[in-house]
């Protein structure tokens, strides 16, 4: 039984991805659950990944994955254009879904997967775990108490030095790109500013660079936002920076607020606060957003416990992501198609 209680979840994982083993496997651990079963297009690092993780059994086949009457939940961390369709399979399969993000390749594929969700009445979540740790829930807690005042300003800045260039990331045909695997973030963090600026941001500008090799993949790209309060927001992206910086500074009329990395607290729990009376560091506590997200899922999955992430949620943010791309000259991500 899982720490809350209830019916551990029963996961099937969709691939052998690196990330899983701190996005899943760690907060599953924690949280009780069962990995029940992990498919890959290689068996053997399918084999290898359960044996080192502790997954139960392996399958030869994503679809003989989404067949598994065990597998309760499908966790989904497959190249970015993989999100989309995959995630539909397992709606239909009568699955519930927690997908990596971006949720689909763009807004007309998130649209669909919004109804493959209310046409299977299971729980879907794009895993967009900063959102759970309280290092983002203080900056939120300022801007509500009033400490900051207006919201006037806030900049997201996620950027980390390049992948390999076989990397799926600069892959177009695999919706890859900058803005889709991490200006996604910054993006998403002010669309959650919306309570405290009138509504959600809109673009103004953007601009991008594209890859060199990689024509219509970004390899940085920038936008400028607007607030129907008035309030101005910048998301910059960049996969090929000389460090990583997950940062968001958020300026009101009486102080401002920055988290050093809002992405992955765990690495930096700090918020620092800047108003007339001072400056102040806050540490919110290194336990991983990963885990803080998994058990709010499943609180969703077995309790019913509503979600800030849902189907509506990505489609909002997939459309802000292709208006971001439009307006940097760059046409949305095309849809990946998969065989069987």
């Amino acid at each position: 039984m899982s720490d809350t209680g209830r019916e551990p979840l029963r996961i099937g994982i969709l691939g052998a991805a690196r990330i899983t083993e701190r996005s899943l496997i760690a907060p599953a651990r924690a949280g009780g659950h069962r990995l029940v079963a992990v498919a890959a297009r290689d068996r053997s690092r399918a084999e290898a990944f359960a044996a080192a993780h502790g997954v139960e059994r392996t399958l030869d086949s994503y679809a003989a994955l989404l067949a598994d009457p065990e597998v309760d939940v499908v966790y989904n961390p497959l190249a970015n254009g993989l999100h989309g369709p995959w995630n539909l399979a397992a709606l239909a399969a009568g699955k519930h879904v927690l997908t990596e993000k971006p949720s689909a390749s763009n807004a007309q594929e998130a649209e669909e997967v919004r109804k493959a969700a209310a046409k299977s009445g299971t729980v879907f979540m794009e895993a967009f775990h900063y959102l759970f740790h309280p290092v983002t829930r203080r900056l939120h807690e300022l801007l509500a108490s009033g400490e900051l005042g207006e919201l006037r300003h806030a900049e997201a800045v996620v950027a980390i030095p390049a992948p390999e260039d076989t990397d799926p990331r600069w892959s177009l045909p695999l919706a890859g790109g900058a803005l889709m695997d991490l200006g996604c973030y910054s993006l998403h963090a002010l669309r959650m500013l919306a309570p405290w600026a009138g509504g959600a941001p809109r673009p103004l500008s953007a601009r991008a660079g594209e890859r060199s090799g990689a024509p219509g993949v970004d390899e940085w790209l920038d936008a400028e936002l607007e607030f129907p309060g008035g309030a101005t927001g910048t998301a910059r992206c960049h996969m090929a920076y000389d460090r990583l910086e997950m940062s968001i500074r958020v300026v009101g009329s009486r102080g401002e607020a920055t988290a050093p990395n809002f992405v992955l607290p765990q690495r930096d729990d700090r918020v620092v606060v800047r108003t007339a009376d001072g400056e102040r560091t806050e540490h919110l506590g290194t336990r991983s957003s990963y885990t803080y997200q998994l058990e709010a899922f499943a609180a969703r999955v077995r309790g019913g416990t509503p979600l800030a992430l849902g189907t509506d949620d990505a489609v909002t943010t997939m459309r802000l992501i292709d208006a971001c791309y439009e307006a940097a000259g760059l046409a949305p991500r095309p849809r990946t198609t998969i065989g069987g």
